[in-house]
């Protein structure tokens, strides 16, 4: 299953300017928010989230909702996505790949699901 989206950074940048850290914390952990060191990142993460709800065909819901979904980085730095237990199990997914690229202020993530 394959999930895509493209994010305005700038629509993040504003949405943090307006309400903060209470903004990430609507769609990101604690653990996220410490790899958030600039705008474009947090857009790649939300793009990325919707992505990988995308993937799952139902879109971010009571399905699946943000923080179902975790992203965290490799020891090189390459983006890793995991959903949550009882995703992975109502979804059947083995394993996750996710692709993050920002570019003329526009975040996009693409996710791949391998299912079982």
């Amino acid at each position: 299953m394959i999930g895509i989206d493209i994010t305005s950074i700038d629509r993040i940048k504003r949405m943090y300017e307006k309400f903060g850290i209470k903004a990430y914390e609507k769609f990101l952990n604690s653990k996220e928010i410490e790899l958030v060191k600039k705008p474009e990142t947090a857009a790649g993460f939300w793009a990325a989230k919707e992505a990988a709800s995308k993937a799952l065909g139902t879109g971010i819901g009571a399905s699946c909702s943000f923080h179902d979904i975790k992203i965290s980085k490799s020891e090189l730095g390459a983006p890793l996505l995991k959903y949550r237990k009882k995703v992975r199990k109502a979804f059947g997914i083995k394993n996750s790949h996710l692709s993050i690229t920002h570019d003329s202020g526009f975040a996009i993530a693409v996710v791949v699901n391998v299912l079982k």
